[in-house]
């Protein structure tokens, strides 16, 4: 029988390990609730080399989690108990991974932990933002109810993720291929023109002679080009990487034509939809603005809204810091007074993300519509004009060889 290596924590608190010699590791698992100790780690311990490659396991997909959340739901509406609706879960999951998160959940919930905690242990499944409404259902006694409203909002926000993320790849998918196209002929085609030229003799014309250098230049120092490209996007991600520098490169992107507006609208309606989904399930304001913050998935943004944390912390309403901060439109501060106002923020936050959210949709159609024709436009272009350069000299030719007198 293999042997297991164990790690927990007994009934009053204390760290205790050891190690059992059993069939497998739901059996150590069963060992250790009956001795009431909640286990944190649990690994094979083998004498022998392993040979085996090593398994990449995939992460757990918001699909996964949708489905899991949307039948958790109806699973404890109709009253099932949580180890049983876990277990459940667990067999039927689709990601050998996720069924692995879910059984772990299951066996920390059997053993006396609470589901909030049981998520918390696993953060490549389940977010701040998951576990906190999930504790606040339990606290509450509407899990089912806050279940269902975490799948509603994990549903739109992937979808509002989508939409942002086809904004952005179009336009790079349709520049990869136009500079694919250029370098294939300034590297491939263009050259086989170069030594016809040669035998001609005499001038080219201009356009002729900039592509033929191009061409030249490319075929010479491709190297450079690589060299210097890489050294850009590693000089990028490290100052991405610093607070500074991630602040001025988001309030770039906030600012750039057309694709900023998108950036903004989309932020907008994340930080909406979250904070209302947040306290409509209960969870306090002060933690519900502190992981909006950090889901924010922008630094202006996710400052503005830590500004908003700091001024509530002193007694101010959320609309004013918003105001002050100049990152959110007027319309939006002013909706959120209202809410304030009137006792119904996590609504008005509601009607304030769906409005952004198809203004997001409405944006990215547009800059479709508008990038569509103009990369046709730019391809053309390079190739027909590389085109148009290479054939000048043969008109030239002909010219002289049909001589003035035709």
């Amino acid at each position: 029988m293999p042997v297991y290596a164990w790690k927990g924590k007994a009934p009053g608190g204390a760290e205790q390990k050891g190690e059992l010699n059993l069939a497998n590791k739901e059996e150590v698992l069963s060992h250790l609730r009956k001795k009431r100790i909640v286990a944190s780690e649990v690994k094979e311990k083998s004498g022998a080399v392993n040979f085996k490659l090593p398994a990449f396991k995939k992460g757990v997909s918001i699909r996964d989690l949708v489905i899991f959340t949307r039948q958790f739901s109806t699973m404890v509406n109709a009253g099932l108990p949580l180890v049983q609706c876990l277990d459940i879960l667990s067999k039927q999951a689709e990601s050998a991974t996720f069924r692995e998160v879910v059984a772990d959940v299951m066996h920390d919930v059997e053993a006396g932990s609470t589901l909030a905690e049981a998520m918390g242990k696993r953060p490549q499944a389940f977010d701040n933002l998951y576990v906190n409404m999930v504790d606040a259902g339990e606290a509450g006694g509407i899990l089912d109810d806050i279940l269902a409203r975490l799948a509603g909002y994990l549903e739109k926000a992937e979808a509002l993720r989508r939409k942002v993320k086809s904004a952005l790849t179009y336009p790079a998918v349709v520049l990869v291929v136009a500079l694919g196209a250029t370098t294939f002929m300034l590297l491939f085609i263009i050259p086989t023109f170069a030594k016809v030229f040669a035998d001609f003799g005499g001038e080219l014309p201009l356009p002729t002679r900039v592509v033929l250098a191009l061409s030249d230049f490319l075929k010479s120092f491709w190297w450079v080009i690589i060299l210097v490209t890489v050294a850009f996007v590693i000089a990028i991600r490290r100052i991405y990487k610093t607070e500074n520098g991630r602040m001025k490169m988001d309030a770039m992107a906030l600012k750039s034509p057309v694709l900023g507006d998108i950036l903004r609208k989309a932020s907008i309606a994340r930080f909406t939809r979250t904070l209302g989904t947040m306290i409509s399930s209960g969870v306090p304001i002060l933690t519900a603005l502190d992981i909006t913050a950090r889901t924010a998935g922008n630094k202006v943004i996710e400052a503005a809204i830590m500004m908003t944390k700091g001024s509530i912390g002193e007694g101010e309403t959320i609309a004013a810091p918003l105001r002050q901060s100049k990152v959110f439109p007027p319309m939006v501060v002013q909706m959120i007074s209202v809410g304030e106002e009137t006792g119904a923020l996590d609504k008005m936050l509601d009607k304030i993300a769906n409005f952004y959210d198809e203004e997001v949709n409405v944006a990215v159609d547009t800059l479709t519509s508008i990038i569509e024709p103009i990369m046709i436009v730019v391809m053309g272009s390079l190739v027909g004009g590389m085109v148009v350069a290479m054939y000048m000299p043969m008109f030239k030719l002909i010219n002289v060889v049909a001589g003035p007198g035709h």
